[in-house]
């Protein structure tokens, strides 16, 4: 099996996982990497190299996992370890590496999964409901369709939803206390294919240039998969040097992700 089929340009290094760390006495955040965190015993999880983030309230103790995929039983006891309780999920994207169901043959656990261990709200992009009920099976009612600009509350934490259209057509990027977790929109090096069903090359164009422009350089960049040396650096540093960057104009994008 090749490099990340759904996630995008870049290998992945393996690496090790980064448990993250409070901001302050109240947020709960933590980074797992799939194949070394959770889900070792797992081929697909060791190559894709995903991340699976859990946002949460200490003082409440409930916790948001984002795309938990893999391994989900242990995803739910690591947290639960930390005292810890699973109140919902955050999907960045439809694909079966971030949210399970089959992917070229391999079947991936995911929210199918997680919803039968606890019944939470998965709250989506409303763009890209179609396509989690058809990749996992899981009904409408299960999912919270939203619009960017949405806020979702884990206890006194709120989250800021931002749709950034161009991998899918529902992608979308999570804003919490000057921590972007950012899916497959964007790496530390690169950003997400454009060449699959939903993509759109031009969205992506305008998701990293607009849609993202507004974010301080100071923010903390959190992406999909660890393509990189280090699982995370500040937004200026991946605007300074990856290379998604540097295409100045709409035409330049095209040219090189356009076919």
């Amino acid at each position: 099996m090749g490099p990340d089929p759904a996630g995008g340009g870049g290998g992945g290094t393996g690496g090790g996982g980064d448990g993250g760390g409070a901001g302050d006495d109240r947020l709960y955040f933590r980074q797992l990497l799939a194949g070394v965190d959770f889900a070792r015993s797992d081929p697909v999880a060791r190559q894709m190299v995903n991340f699976v983030y859990a946002i949460g309230d200490r003082a409440t103790g409930e916790v948001l996992l984002v795309d938990p995929a893999y391994a989900v039983d242990e995803l739910i006891d690591l947290v639960a370890a930390d005292g810890m309780t699973v109140a919902g999920v955050l999907a960045t994207h439809y694909h079966p590496d971030h949210v399970g169901g089959d992917m070229m043959g391999w079947q991936i656990e995911g929210i199918t999964r997680l919803l039968e261990r606890v019944q939470v709200p998965v709250h989506v992009q409303a763009d890209e409901v179609p396509w989690v009920e058809r990749t996992t099976s899981v009904g409408s009612g299960d999912l919270v369709a939203h619009a960017s600009g949405d806020i979702v509350q884990v206890g006194a934490v709120p989250v800021t939803l931002v749709h950034t259209p161009g991998h899918t057509p529902g992608s979308q990027c999570f804003l919490v206390e000057g921590r972007l977790v950012s899916g497959d929109t964007l790496f530390l090096d690169g950003c997400g294919r454009t060449d699959l069903p939903g993509s759109d090359p031009m969205a992506m164009y305008e998701s990293l240039t607009k849609r993202l422009a507004s974010i301080p350089d100071e923010t903390v960049l959190f992406p999909g998969h660890r393509y990189a040396e280090d699982p995370s650096e500040p937004l200026g540093r991946t605007r300074s040097r990856n290379y998604v960057f540097r295409l100045a104009t709409p035409e330049q994008w095209m040219a090189m992700f356009g076919s």
